[in-house]
């Protein structure tokens, strides 16, 4: 018997998604598995354009080997 059905499961770990996964291949089912793909934080984002316009405007320092080991105090 064929069915015309799909089932929409959204797991919530990994545990749920491995014991799906495992489940639909023991019963040889056809699926496919589409993953979410989630756009970064707006603010983080934000940063990242400015930085990078702070750059282009040559507002950054560089720091050589030596000064970057005193910087965060490395011996």
């Amino acid at each position: 018997m064929k069915t015309e059905s799909t089932f929409i499961v959204h797991p919530e770990n990994a545990e749920q998604f491995s014991a799906l996964k495992a489940f639909v291949k023991a019963l040889k089912m056809k699926f496919e598995i589409k993953t979410e793909e989630k756009p970064y934080n707006p603010e983080f984002v934000k940063e990242i354009l400015e930085s990078k316009k702070q750059y282009e405007n040559g507002e950054y320092i560089t720091l050589n080997q030596e000064e970057l080991k005193n910087y965060f105090d490395l011996k």
